[in-house]
């Protein structure tokens, strides 16, 4: 059964909620407030957060950006009464992977949770590296996977098993953005917690543009997403 939060403030709509989400076989956690509810995020651990963005105090794309820079990877679906463009596009900057407006359509929400929750799952379960096959060529740079080799115009390029690692786990998803602890789950495992995500990760990734890029501090190939963690640029060519 999947676990979904609510933090919002409104205490109807959190009733609600909680019907519909019960009722539709999801279990239901909530919270009214920014505070209480990345406590609450911390010990719950649910599979998809809806998150009011009109939140007292800290308000909900604050709190997002504070959740991806923690390394949370839970799917958030924003919920708010405004439908312009631009809270729209700074939530998905803060790292919202939904934006539903208010007041919304139950079957429609239902469909988003589920798709939502899918996709991550979906993206969570990909193969580890050693497993692929064939390669990705991203510009001038070519990642073969089954190798454990990645070449820049033709020249292989000399990676550590873990650097590799890394680049082939963006490689094999181009455009989509990993948080660090995603990347650390990935290629150490989730049972290694010696690995501090936001430190190590950092050093790997700025070691890995030293080899491929031509000029490491503005990158062509591994990219920085603000706030919220890595990707690699779209791929030219993706070779079975």
């Amino acid at each position: 059964m999947y676990k979904i939060m609510v933090i919002d403030d409104e205490e109807e709509l959190r009733q609600a909620l909680e019907e519909l989400l019960v009722t539709n076989g999801y279990a239901y956690v909530g919270a009214a407030d920014a505070v209480s509810g990345m406590e609450l995020l911390a010990r719950e651990k649910p599979d998809l957060l809806l998150l009011d963005v009109m939140l007292p105090g800290i308000n909900g794309f604050d709190l997002c950006s504070r959740i991806r820079e923690e390394g949370r990877r839970v799917p958030v679906i924003f919920l708010s009464a405004k439908n312009d463009i631009v809270d729209k596009s700074i939530g998905f900057r803060v790292g919202g992977d939904d934006y539903v407006t208010k007041p919304f359509d139950a079957a429609e929400l239902l469909l988003r949770i589920e798709a939502n929750i899918r996709r991550h799952k979906e993206d969570l379960d990909f193969s580890r590296v050693h497993n692929r096959k064939g390669s990705a060529r991203i510009g001038e740079l070519e990642v073969r996977f089954g190798e454990y080799e990645v070449r820049l115009r033709g020249q292989v390029v000399p990676l550590t098993t873990k650097e590799f690692e890394i680049l082939a786990c963006l490689a094999a998803h181009p455009g989509k953005v990993f948080t660090r602890q995603q990347i650390q789950e990935h290629v150490w495992g989730e049972s290694d917690e010696g690995l501090k995500p936001t430190n190590n990760i950092t050093v790997f990734v700025r070691k890995i543009r030293e080899k491929i890029e031509e000029n490491p501090s503005e990158p062509r190939y591994l990219l920085t997403v603000q706030r919220v963690g890595y990707k690699m640029a779209e791929a030219v060519e993706q070779l079975c």
